[in-house]
């Protein structure tokens, strides 16, 4: 459905139950936090081609942010349960919406990199801090107080929502795979995302390296490889068959309009898998930032402290000598 919303008209307010998604026809929208009060912060600014509030599409949630017309614009809404009828009359869209929350998950996945690699600079091992920490470490507080302020989802939604499991039906290219095969290796160029049908999948970085780390496990009715296929970014991990006749379903970006038409409900799928793979990495980031925001809350008392000490003595020695 379509509609018109005039310049300074707010679509949707922080807080709401999100249960729709917006597609900016024409116009532009700013994303703010905080709206209309003493702290409010434009956290950004939306215009003609792209979606907002998209989270939706996970399920009905609160709204993050605040959503604003910054002109005269049109919007095209689109409700969950609408979803459906949205991509049988537009097939393309299907793509334009993954591609959307692809490059969200981008964003988000390299602020969280830089968050992790701040906190290790905060607390080095057996070296001195990086030049540069403090500006870094204004930016993480910030987000931190901005971010925090929002309902964010608990543990146990997070844990419901994982359960969900693929649905069957119509698939592409399924292949079998013995145990230890790489799927994929971290720093290739993503050419197409998996749907995994029978077995176990690991997820690696520096595999087959003194410090491979397995970051996750992954098992049949999941997905993953998606984001560098959304991304044009390299593979950032490898993916490995850790169980022998390991089923994997490879989907390409031109496959998505077939499978939707024989299979609605795996693009709905995986829609909702990007969708709380951003809502995930919001709380991991989240957590990060809190992480950031303690260390600097630490340090202001101490250096205070140690500012009310020197006062102290200075005090004591001009008085009692």
């Amino acid at each position: 459905m379509n509609k018109t919303c005039s310049k300074g008209e707010v679509i949707f307010r922080e807080g709401d139950n999100g249960e729709s998604f917006f597609e900016v026809i024409k116009g532009k929208v700013g994303v703010y936090a905080a709206y209309g009060t003493d702290t409010e912060q434009k956290l950004t600014e939306i215009g003609a081609g792209h979606i907002v509030g998209e989270l939706a599409l996970i399920d009905a949630f609160p709204r993050s942010a605040t959503v604003v017309a910054l002109e005269d614009t049109e919007l095209a809404e689109v409700t969950i349960n609408e979803m459906r009828a949205y991509f049988e009359g537009s097939p393309d869209k299907i793509k334009f919406i993954l591609s959307e929350l692809g490059e969200r998950l981008q964003r988000l996945t390299d602020d969280y990199t830089d968050a992790c690699e701040t906190i290790r600079e905060l607390y080095p091992v057996g070296e001195e801090r990086k030049p540069g920490i403090a500006d870094k470490i204004k930016k993480f507080v910030y987000n931190y107080n901005l971010l925090s302020k929002s309902k964010q989802p608990s543990a146990e939604f997070l844990r419901e929502a994982e359960r969900a499991d693929n649905k069957d039906g119509f698939a592409k290219t399924v292949e079998k795979y013995s145990k230890g095969t790489v799927i994929f290796r971290e720093g290739e160029p993503g050419k197409c995302m998996y749907d995994i049908h029978f077995g176990t999948i690991g997820i690696y970085t520096g595999y087959g390296t003194p410090n491979e780390k397995c970051l996750t496990t992954l098992y049949a009715g999941k997905f993953f490889g998606e984001m560098a296929l959304f991304s044009g970014e390299t593979r950032s991990a490898t993916a490995v068959a850790l169980e022998e006749g390991t089923m994997l379903e490879a989907i390409y970006m031109g496959d998505f309009e077939e499978i939707f038409a024989k299979n609605p409900t795996k693009i709905e799928s995986i829609i909702k898998h990007i969708s709380f793979r951003i809502r995930r990495l919001t709380y991991e980031y989240i957590n990060a930032c809190k992480m950031i925001y303690d260390a600097a809350e630490a340090e202001l008392k101490n250096s205070v402290n140690d500012e009310l000490k020197k006062k102290a003595q200075e005090y004591k020695e001009n008085y009692y000598g």
